[in-house]
């Protein structure tokens, strides 16, 4: 048996919730196109036959123009703290940017083996692989680099063989049935806005939080309240849309989602309530779990 901890950084939108979804062969965390969807550390527990791996997907390492942005990379950061390993994803389609450099110079502050996981290789041609490798090796002492499509199996359980390597606890952490440290709360809340991420534009995703306010288990369906949380008065009536339109299609997409966790058949009401500045404001941020670990 070997086991660890390891750590998946990165800048926004690079695939690291795509990445971790695949490996674990079921839906941990949310996606989407727009950058800064992951805005919690999750947890995803990778149950092999001799193998257990502890995988902390984190939200994008970015520059912060609010309190919430402050309280994302602290998350980020403080992950790296506590884990045996740390994979840094790119998307190896961008050019090598200054937010990659930033997040590589904060590694050199740390003493952990680094992998570089080289993702959307599916977007370039070989001969750009090879050209990345040769770029990024000189940055830092990455213990390996590994190209790979975050989207594609056979790809992953390579990356799960390398990150074996660097693994030295031989103890199970976890029962195999225990998946992740999220409640199901939590992930109601996150499909909702997984949907509002999809559906709207891009004036609207970082302003918007949700959260599950009430669970009622009934004897053959499950009624749900999930609050979702703007910051102006216009995002809500983007949300909810010309006669009710916009809100209806996103619950609906988002009750497939909760009747497939659940396994039963789901009501699901959805509700918009208007905080100025809520992303700057301390007060809200602690209490809708966007704690800063700084």
């Amino acid at each position: 048996m070997k086991s660890g901890f390891v750590s998946i950084i990165g800048r926004p939108n690079v695939g690291k919730s795509t990445l971790l979804n695949t490996i674990m062969e079921r839906k941990i965390a949310i996606t989407s196109s727009k950058a800064q969807t992951t805005r919690n550390n999750i947890m995803g527990i990778y149950h092999g036959d001799d193998t257990q791996i502890i995988f902390i997907d984190t939200p994008g390492i970015h520059k912060p123009k609010h309190n919430l942005g402050k309280a994302l990379n602290s998350k980020a950061y403080y992950s790296i703290n506590d884990v045996d390993l740390v994979v840094l994803v790119v998307d190896i389609s961008e050019p090598l940017g200054k937010g990659d450099q930033f997040v590589i110079e904060k590694l050199k502050d740390i003493d952990k083996p680094v992998i570089l996981v080289l993702n959307k290789i599916d977007k370039v041609r070989r001969e750009d692989i090879l050209r990345k490798i040769h770029e990024y090796k000189d940055l830092y002492d990455f213990k390996e680099i590994i190209p790979l499509s975050g989207k594609n199996k056979k790809d992953t359980d390579i990356l799960i063989k390398e990150i074996r390597k660097y693994l030295t606890d031989d103890i199970k952490y976890y029962d195999e049935d225990y998946i992740t440290d999220k409640n199901t709360e939590f992930f109601i809340a996150e499909y909702v806005r997984e949907k509002i991420l999809n559906y709207t534009n891009d004036e609207v995703p970082h302003a918007i939080t949700c959260i599950t306010e009430n669970i009622k288990v009934g004897k053959d369906a499950t009624e749900i309240d999930v609050l979702i949380i703007v910051e102006r008065e216009g995002l809500k009536k983007i949300i909810i849309g010309h006669q009710g339109e916009m809100i209806k299609s996103i619950g609906i997409a988002a009750r497939k989602d909760i009747e497939e966790l659940l396994g039963r058949k789901v009501y699901l009401n959805l509700f918009v309530k208007t905080i100025p500045r809520w992303r700057s404001k301390e007060k809200y941020l602690l209490e809708l779990g966007f704690k800063n670990n700084e």
